[in-house]
Order: structure tokens, then C-alpha cells, then sequence
């Protein structure tokens, strides 16, 4: 038997073709969010199958991953710290540079943004190919935490890049 969550979050995820480019299926969240049942199902989901990380901070990376890494910190009352796009953190930082399938990008953080050796949980809407994913693990461990594992609402399985996140657990709610 299905979970009914589950079942409505499916129902407000949109699959919008030939976007951002031809050949892509790209899955849109938005009416996810504008869905109050929905979104709090799937913060629910996510609480449940991350309870037992035993994580004592997360971090969510620009920009979706605010949006439910901010959330989910707040339902399990962990500290929340964003991993930014360049030129965005007012404070002294740390940046981590990743390959991309047509080029380079990087993220940021604070330095001191959780003390040493916490146990950070990394949360993003989708992950793909993981790169983005596994970059801000390594700033996580560059700013002196662990990974405690990583939380996802979709997970794209044909791209593997749950895969490249290991050993680290990865949870996510939708497998397509």
C-alpha cells in the first residue's frame, strides 16, 4: 500500500518539458509549495527518515535547498546554515569550486558556521548527478563538520548520483 503522502506529493510535482534546455524533463516543486498538505507531507517524510542521523545541524544549498532545508531545520529544531553562490556571504568564508556537465560553478559558507564535528545533514529538492550535492559535503568537512547523511525530495536514480555520495546514507522521498 502506498503512503497517501507520498501519493499527494506526486499529485503537485510538474513535469515541465524542454526545460531548461530540449531533452530535459525538468520536475517543478512549485505547486509542491504553494501546497500547504503537500509541502508539510513532504517535511514530514523527510523528518521521519532522517531521525535517525542524529544530526545536529543542516545545511540546505542555494536554492532550493533553503527553501526545505530551512523548513525541515525548524520542524526538528537543528540550526539551519545555507551554502551560497559566490559573492553572496557578507562574512569571512569558505568556498568549494565543482565541476558541472558544461562548466564550473562554486558554493560558499561561513567559516564557523557550526562547530567543530557536528553532524550536518545536507538538504536539497533533487538530486541528479550529485555533484552539487557532494561539493557541499566537501564544504561541510572544509568548515570542520561531519556528514551525517543527505535528505532529498525527488532523486533522479538513471543519473546514479545518490550513488556518488557514498559512503554518506542518502534519503529521498520520490525515486523516478
Amino acid at each position: 500500500m502506498t503512503d497517501p503522502r507520498i501519493e499527494l506529493m506526486k499529485s503537485q510535482i510538474r513535469d515541465v518539458p524542454d526545460f531548461p534546455k530540449p531533452g530535459i524533463l525538468f520536475k517543478d516543486i512549485t505547486p509542491l509549495l504553494a501546497h500547504p498538505a503537500a509541502f508539510d507531507a513532504c517535511l514530514e517524510l523527510l523528518a521521519e527518515r532522517v531521525h535517525d542521523l542524529d544530526a545536529n545541524a543542516i545545511v540546505g544549498m542555494e536554492s532550493r535547498g533553503f527553501i526545505f532545508g530551512a523548513a525541515l531545520a525548524a520542524r526538528l529544531k537543528l540550526p539551519f546554515v545555507p551554502a551560497r553562490k559566490p559573492g553572496k556571504l557578507p562574512a569571512k568564508k569558505v568556498r568549494v569550486e565543482y565541476a558541472l556537465e558544461y562548466g564550473t560553478d562554486a558554493l560558499e559558507m561561513h567559516e564557523g558556521s557550526f562547530a567543530d564535528d557536528a553532524r550536518v545533514l545536507i538538504v536539497d529538492d533533487l538530486v541528479a548527478t550529485g555533484g552539487t550535492a557532494k561539493a557541499t559535503a566537501e564544504l561541510v568537512e572544509k568548515v570542520g563538520g561531519k556528514v551525517a547523511g543527505f535528505a532529498f525530495v525527488i532523486e533522479l536514480g538513471f543519473l546514479e548520483g545518490a550513488r556518488r555520495l557514498a559512503p554518506h546514507p542518502v534519503h529521498s522521498i520520490l525515486r523516478i
